[in-house]
């Protein structure tokens, strides 16, 4: 059975500011699978923190097909 995709609720985010990027790592606590990705720090954390959500849901589906 598949899981339903997380939410931000469910995930451990963390922002590292590198210069004018800010680098983000998105963990699941479950699996401890840990995606990362970088942004331009003018993009926001919302953003940001979404972007690599999206890509920690991707990821996840990924490896149960």
């Amino acid at each position: 059975m598949a899981r339903p995709p997380l939410s931000e609720r469910d995930v451990l985010i963390e922002f590292q500011p590198v210069g004018s990027i800010v680098r983000v790592s998105a963990i699941d606590p479950v699996t401890n699978t840990e995606v990362i990705i970088q942004g331009p720090a003018s993009a926001g954390k919302t953003v940001l923190a979404r972007n690599a959500l999206a890509k920690l849901n991707y990821v996840l589906r990924k490896g149960q097909a």
